[in-house]
């Protein structure tokens, strides 16, 4: 069973920057899929980034429009959210997964129990 563990959520005005952080257990990143998904109030979740663990290929959410940098430094996980909207309120959980997963599918193996970013106007 893979552990993760988020970090560095918070609450910010909009505008604003946060970086949230994503640690494991173990070593992970050449053995699993990572992402980070959110899920604002009343609203099912979404992914926000990809980054594979072949060729370390990033992917998107249409919303992120360049705002958002996903990236992989001593053994952690961040997701770099700058210039950030009221509409990014929401718990932000990081997802591993064995098999090559797509920001569309839902279930992936392995989550973390989600930290709570909050963006003011």
């Amino acid at each position: 069973q893979l552990q993760l563990m988020e970090s560095g959520g918070g609450s910010v005005q909009a505008g604003g920057s946060l970086t949230l952080s994503c640690t494991t257990d173990k070593y992970t990143y050449s053995t699993y899929q990572m992402a980070w998904f959110r899920q604002p109030p009343g609203k099912e979740r979404e992914g926000v980034a990809l980054i594979s663990n072949h060729g370390g290929g990033t992917y998107y959410g249409d919303f992120v429009e360049g705002r958002f940098t996903i990236f992989i430094s001593q053994n952690t996980m961040y997701l770099q959210m700058n210039n950030l909207k009221p509409d990014a309120t929401a718990m932000y959980y990081c997802a591993a997964d064995y098999y090559q997963k797509r920001l569309a599918d839902p279930l992936w193996a392995f989550w973390g129990r989600g930290t709570q970013v909050t963006v003011s106007s």
